[in-house]
């Protein structure tokens, strides 16, 4: 069930689908508010400041890509969890979410258990699965340190040079969240070396060779992602 009545805002073109969702996710114990299109949805959540945004990407007057685009661009969504839901099957469309911010992507038909389930999971991303204590971050078998920048794993310590350290760090922060490439060179490269997506490549098999395949995945033409 949701805990203090978090926040949802749901923008979709198809009442049917507005309505199916809002009794699901109401049903849990959430707060739901619905929009018809993007321009409402982003004045909406602008009053409202949800806790999750589910934005459909086929909508008229302004698509779910663009204002999520715009709404990454406002320090106050800067922490709010955005998902899309269409039905478009096209790897682009899905890659463009990815690209604009969105955490995560929900294919039509809607099923509602399964629906719930997933929203759910979103929202637990930062306080369940991860504990953040004197700069540790303690996730399934793994205690990341970040004060040593030593890795234990199932209390056995493993060394990751400096860069694979902050990488992995930076996906484990939120698991389950897909950091594009370009989000990925901004927060571990900056500016100050000129690197390639090849940099990140290397970066991410040595990790996966040193802790095993199982914990970062790669999302095909976007990114990479912390499997808790």
């Amino acid at each position: 069930m949701a805990t203090v009545r978090q926040k949802i805002v749901i923008v979709d073109d198809e009442p049917d689908i507005l309505e199916l969702i809002e009794y699901s996710l109401k049903k849990e114990g959430y707060q739901v508010f619905t929009a018809a299109n993007g321009q409402e949805g982003v004045a909406l959540a602008r009053k409202i400041l949800p806790d999750l945004i589910i934005l459909d990407i086929m909508m008229p007057k302004m698509d779910g890509i663009e204002a999520c685009r715009i709404m990454r661009t406002m320090p106050e969504f800067k922490n709010t969890f955005m998902v899309f839901l269409t039905a478009r099957s096209e790897e682009y469309s899905e890659i463009a979410g990815f690209n604009v911010g969105a955490d995560d992507y929900i294919a039509k038909p809607i099923k509602p258990r399964a629906l719930v389930s997933r929203i759910n999971a979103i929202l637990r991303r930062n306080t369940q699965t991860e504990t953040i204590q004197d700069s540790k971050l303690e996730i399934a078998d793994l205690v990341i340190d970040r004060e040593t920048f030593l890795v234990y794993r199932n209390g056995e310590k493993v060394v990751l040079a400096k860069k694979e350290f902050e990488l992995l760090y930076l996906l484990a922060s939120k698991p389950g969240k897909v950091y594009t490439r370009e989000v990925i060179l901004r927060s571990i490269w900056e500016d100050s070396v000129v690197v390639t997506n090849r940099t990140i490549d290397v970066h991410i098999r040595k990790i996966r060779e040193k802790l095993g395949d199982k914990y970062v995945s790669t999302v095909k033409g976007v990114g990479y992602k912390f499997d808790a």
